[in-house]
């Protein structure tokens, strides 16, 4: 992959390669320029160098190394495999992968168990296969990648979102206004709480766009089912979102507010809802749609869900 710097003025390579292509944490950049998988004009660099205008910075993702997550026989629902890539309905609370805290259980080790540790391993020994993220609570699409040449691609189309659609379903603590608009800020580590990511002045943060719609409201308990679209892919970023306008997630345990509407939901009110892409082998545009969670039930019956088309 390679990337033009076409704008000014630039921050330290890291940053730069982490705002381009959010699928890489900046840890795991980082690692990457060290090992210099990572070049800035054909030549090696440092995580700090700065960038100028005109440079051509160039990531080559290292191969496959034998992995050390633990398969485990755990249920996954499968929208769609096939030789390349698998599309899963991730359930609520489950880790992606393996972390400090969490060293199994996680989605990993289940993909492991069913593809019997055949996953692409650009992600490193921890995160075989995982092109995106969804946090715990989420649930919904989340593609994982089988081959290393699927994995560089949707990881290209991450970072360019041309060829990408993502569609959110959630439910606010009150109605967001107006009902629909473009949320477009800067998303960066909260200052003082560093568990917590906030919406940051420029030049910090980097930059995060959402375009939302309320689909229904209701007024007994003032919360709003809402749809999002995502055009960048920060962490948190609907969650930071809504809570900057206001009206934080129904559930949320970090932005949100303990509630009674919260208690009986029993879980953060986000669902990754539609997920489109082109193919990386194929080249054609497919679509998936996970089955909206029964917790949304009683905001579904005043709301008229949009076609693909928005």
């Amino acid at each position: 992959m390679q990337l033009i710097v076409d704008e000014g003025p630039q921050p330290r390579i890291d940053a730069y390669v982490a705002m381009r292509v959010p699928e890489l944490s900046r840890s795991r950049i980082q690692v990457l320029i060290r090992e210099q998988f990572i070049l800035r004009n054909g030549a090696p660099v440092k995580p700090r160098d700065a960038l100028a205008i005109g440079d051509c910075i160039t990531l080559a993702l290292p191969e496959a190394v034998p992995l050390e997550a633990a398969a485990q026989d755990i249920a996954l629902e499968i929208l769609h495999e096939d030789d390349d890539l698998l599309v899963i309905n991730k359930a609520p609370g489950m880790v992606v992968h393996p972390a400090a805290g969490n060293p199994d259980g996680t989605l990993v080790n289940a993909l492991l168990h069913h593809c019997h540790g055949r996953l692409s391993g650009i992600g490193g020994v921890e995160r075989p296969g995982i092109v995106h993220r969804l946090d715990k609570d989420t649930s919904g699409c989340i593609v994982v990648a089988k081959s290393d040449a699927a994995h560089r691609a949707l990881v290209e189309q991450f970072a360019e979102r041309e060829t990408m659609e993502k569609l959110y379903l959630c439910v606010t603590e009150g109605v967001p206004k107006p009902a629909a608009d473009t949320l477009f800020t800067h998303i960066g580590r909260h200052p003082v709480n560093r568990q917590k990511m906030a919406v940051v002045n420029p030049p910090g943060g980097k930059p995060a766009i959402t375009d939302y719609r309320v689909l229904a409201a209701d007024a007994a308990t003032v919360t709003a089912l809402v749809l999002c679209h995502l055009h960048t892919g920060r962490t948190h970023q609907i969650r930071v979102h809504m809570h900057h306008r206001g009206t934080p997630l129904v559930g949320d345990p970090i932005y949100g507010k303990t509630s009674t509407i919260s208690k009986q939901t029993g879980r953060l009110m986000l669902h990754a809802w539609r997920l489109s892409f082109q193919h990386p082998i194929t080249g054609k545009q497919v679509r998936y749609e996970s089955n909206i969670p029964l917790e949304f039930s009683s905001w579904l019956e005043n709301a008229e869900l949009p076609d693909w088309s928005g």
